[in-house]
C-alpha cells in the first residue's frame, strides 16, 4: 500500500460525512450525461471511466485505481478502461502530491491522459473541481445510484473550496489547485 507520507491533502475521519453527497445531478445512463457534460471531461473512477468509453467518449481525463466499493473492477471493466499514461501512488483518504501534480497536469494537456493510482482514487474529484477550467465535467461514481455530473463553475468551486478546507492540506496543495 502506497505511504500516506507524500500526502499533500489528507481526509480527517471525522470529515467523511461532508463528502457522501453527490456535488451534481446523478446519472444512470452515460449518453444523457455526456448530452450534458462541457468539456474537458474528467473522469474519477473506474466505472465511470469505464461507461463513458462504452458510450464512445474517451473523458480528457481519467482516473483510475483498479477497484470500485473497495473491491476489485471486474475484468470486463478492466479490459474496457484506455492503458494507463501515467502511474501514481496516492494512500486512501489522500491526495498525494504525485497525483495532485499529474491531476493538473492532465488537466492542462492538450490530449486525453489515464492516471493509474496505486492505492485509491477517490478524493482526486476534489483537486479536479477547483484545477478545472469553467464549463468542465468532473465524473465521479456515487456508490449505488450512478454517476454524478458536476459541472465546474463559481458555486461549485466555492462548495469545493469550502469541502477542501475540511481536509487536512499543506501549502502545496493550495498552490497547484489555485
Amino acid at each position: 500500500m502506497p505511504d500516506s507520507e507524500d500526502a499533500v491533502a489528507t481526509l480527517p475521519e471525522d470529515a467523511r460525512d461532508a463528502f457522501k453527497d453527490p456535488i451534481g445531478p446523478v446519472y444512470t445512463e452515460a449518453e444523457q450525461l455526456l448530452s450534458d457534460a462541457g468539456s474537458p471531461v474528467v473522469a474519477v473512477g473506474d466505472v465511470v471511466t469505464y461507461h463513458l468509453v462504452a458510450a464512445g467518449h474517451t473523458p480528457n481525463v481519467a482516473v483510475i485505481d483498479g477497484r470500485t466499493e473497495r473491491e476489485s473492477v471486474s475484468d470486463e471493466v478492466r479490459e474496457g478502461l484506455p492503458p494507463a499514461d501515467v502511474s501514481v501512488a496516492s494512500a486512501p483518504a489522500t491526495v498525494s502530491r504525485a497525483l495532485l501534480e499529474a491531476l493538473v497536469d492532465a488537466i492542462d494537456a492538450d490530449g486525453d491522459t489515464v492516471i493509474s493510482v496505486d492505492g485509491e482514487e477517490d478524493l482526486a474529484v476534489v483537486p479536479a473541481v477547483l484545477a478545472a477550467p469553467e464549463g468542465a465535467s468532473v465524473v465521479y461514481g456515487q456508490p449505488g445510484e450512478g454517476m454524478v455530473l458536476a459541472t465546474v463553475d463559481a458555486d461549485l468551486r466555492s462548495r469545493m473550496r469550502e469541502l477542501a478546507e475540511q481536509l487536512e492540506t499543506d501549502e502545496a496543495f493550495w498552490r497547484l489547485v489555485d
